[in-house]
């Protein structure tokens, strides 16, 4: 089975949806036969490098709402996310732009350190207010990530690397019409939008697995007329 997510790393809802994804996948059974795989997908592919304005003045702006309004709606979001573990620290975030970022994790997956390094994106701009537009930013996590810091370098100054394979990403959102993160495909035919329960999730695995993996249809021969049965087995004789 196989789990495509869209999302983008400055997306409350989708580190929130990863984490209950996850959970659902630690109550599946099947869980070692599933992969996940990240697309890239920006909120706001204009959006510019951090400015040092704060995500409650950018919502604010954005939005047209005053600033308590926009702290208001982030503590929701903050709430949310404790239900799952996770802390959000909106008062130190720094928003940016994170098409570097997303380049960088098509880096990471040809090193089979995607997942590891989506994970370390997500923590360091919700929780540990990182700017993760900085290029040096960006080389301290794929460091801590496992990855070569020296090509993770060349990989950032060069703006064209991996730059089509996240263009690419977004094509097929738009082919699908996605118009908000995070977004899970199974298989290529099953989806679910948004940041939803443990148990949609888990009911989503067990649903899909279940129609392509269909149990096999055993006759009952304790029904059958003229069986011979002992020793608990049960033998239908031969048609003449």
């Amino acid at each position: 089975m196989k789990i495509e997510v869209w999302s983008d790393y400055v997306c409350p809802f989708c580190y929130i949806g990863k984490r209950r994804l996850e959970e659902a996948l630690d109550q599946f059974p099947h869980k070692d036969q599933v992969e996940v795989e990240f697309k890239s997908f920006e909120l706001d592919p204009n959006s510019p490098e951090y400015s040092g304005q704060n995500i409650h003045e950018v919502l604010a702006k954005k939005y047209g709402m005053s600033i308590d309004q926009a702290k208001q709606a982030n503590h929701g979001v903050g709430q949310q996310a404790a239900t799952v573990g996770l802390t959000f620290n909106f008062d130190e975030m720094k928003p940016t732009n994170t098409f570097d970022a997303h380049r960088l994790a098509k880096f990471a997956k040809t090193k089979g350190k995607e997942a590891v390094l989506s994970e370390k994106l997500l923590q360091a701009y919700f929780t540990e207010s990182k700017h993760i537009g900085d290029a040096d930013t960006l080389a301290e996590i794929a460091e801590v990530s496992g990855l070569d810091r020296q090509e993770v370098v060349k990989v950032l100054q060069d703006k064209t690397a991996y730059a089509n394979d996240v263009r690419a990403d977004q094509g097929i959102a738009q082919q699908y019409r996605i118009g908000g993160v995070p977004y899970f495909i199974i298989n290529s035919k099953y989806a679910i939008s948004g940041a939803q329960p443990i148990e949609t999730f888990r009911g989503a695995l067990e649903k899909v697995w279940e129609e392509e993996n269909p149990a096999p249809v055993l006759q009952d021969l304790s029904t059958n007329e003229g069986a011979s049965c002992t020793d608990g087995n049960c033998v239908i004789p031969e048609k003449k």
